[in-house]
């Protein structure tokens, strides 16, 4: 394939994809629609959940919380409730996201709680971390006890939280965001899932092989439903933080970044309140890390500056980036490329070929294969 034909590939991925243009996040944003939004955040009673429905409910935005934790999620509602300017009209429900029942019930609740009958945005916030004691060890990396005569499997909580919840929360967010405004859509509102990976979604994070594959999940999900939920009008984001000092992040994670950077909580709230409040802003990922001071480069490029330093003089400093803004330009014309070869080789095959293949999947091979 040509350039030619690869650059025509690439602008019909991006129609495809329908992405809006790459976020300037050095430029102010106006979150003046934040008001009257209602915004449901699951794992919202600590953590990022917690910082965002503080800084969304002082915008007017009505917040539904959804967590396990009762009495950090009806403490935070009353303090929603008493912030100035608030509307009020917050709620908590019980939910453990890994439970298909309770998100439904957290669902409907939202909306019977929502002053406009709906859901405008939903925030897939809800995530856990390996633990590390001395009775279960490194659970995953470091199996133990597998020769005995009925071994365990591995807990994988993480996945069931971090994944199956996930899943769970964006199902049930597609279903009630494409329904916000009404069916006959008269009222226009806005319809926004923005989901919650991690810079582990896309680096590896040894001694977190399950995290790092959840959130990795996460980015995955994120890239595949960019090119399908803006025909439902559903617009989809996803922040990706550095570490940072929450609940979340564990002894061994503050002992392993003693004495280097690390995101601070009011820019993962900043990235996820531009996306939350412009609506004109659609497949779009942003990474949160520590303060950089930024100078420009040649070829557009940047160059950073130690970001400890008062920098002065250094150019702007910047904490958030954009990541994932363009990268089918490369894999997916590697798809299309590698699709091209099957396509070939079928036909090299000719039609003899393709049938032997398929007698072979459903006729010979006489139990399940699992990859």
């Amino acid at each position: 394939m040509d350039a030619s034909t690869a650059a025509d590939s690439s602008w019909s991925l991006v129609e495809t994809i329908n992405q809006s243009p790459p976020v300037d996040t050095s430029l102010p944003y106006d979150t003046a629609s934040l008001a009257g939004k209602t915004i449901l955040i699951t794992g919202g009673a600590s953590g990022f959940g917690a910082a965002f429905a503080r800084k969304w409910a002082g915008h007017g935005s009505n917040i539904i919380l959804g967590d396990i934790n009762d009495k950090a999620g009806e403490e935070l509602i009353a303090e929603l409730r008493a912030l100035p300017g608030s509307s009020k009209q917050h709620f908590f429900q019980h939910c453990d996201v890994t439970v298909w029942e309770d998100q439904v019930a957290l669902f409907k609740m939202g909306v019977r709680a929502s002053p406009t009958g709906g859901i405008d945005a939903v925030v897939a916030g809800a995530g856990i971390v390996e633990s590390r004691n001395s009775e279960s060890g490194k659970v995953f990396d470091h199996p133990r006890n597998l020769d005995a005569e009925n071994p365990p499997p591995p807990p994988l909580n993480v996945l069931a939280v971090n994944l199956t919840g996930v899943m769970f929360t964006c199902h049930l967010a597609i279903f009630w965001l494409e329904r916000n405004g009404g069916k006959d859509q008269q009222e226009k509102r806005d319809r926004h899932l923005l989901l919650v990976s991690s810079i582990a979604g896309v680096i590896p994070l040894p001694g977190q092989t399950e995290y790092a594959a959840s959130k990795h999940a996460v980015v995955g999900l994120f890239r595949t439903l960019r090119g399908t939920l803006w025909q439902q009008g559903i617009r989809c984001n996803v922040i990706c933080p550095y570490f940072v000092d929450t609940p979340l992040l564990p002894p061994s994670g503050m002992a392993l970044l003693a004495g280097s950077g690390k995101a601070e909580l009011e820019d993962v709230v900043d990235a996820a309140t531009r996306l939350m409040a412009d609506e004109a802003i659609a497949g779009r990922g942003l990474a949160i890390g520590p303060k950089f001071h930024i100078v420009d480069g040649e070829n557009g490029q940047v160059r950073l500056v130690d970001g400890a330093k008062d920098g002065k003089g250094a150019g702007r400093k910047q904490a958030v980036w954009e990541i994932y803004a363009h990268d089918y330009d490369q894999v997916e014309v590697f798809v299309w490329r590698f699709m091209q070869l099957l396509n070939t080789l079928k036909a090299v095959m000719g039609w003899v070929g393709l049938f032997k293949d398929l007698i072979k999947i459903f006729f010979v091979r006489k139990t399940p294969q699992r990859g």
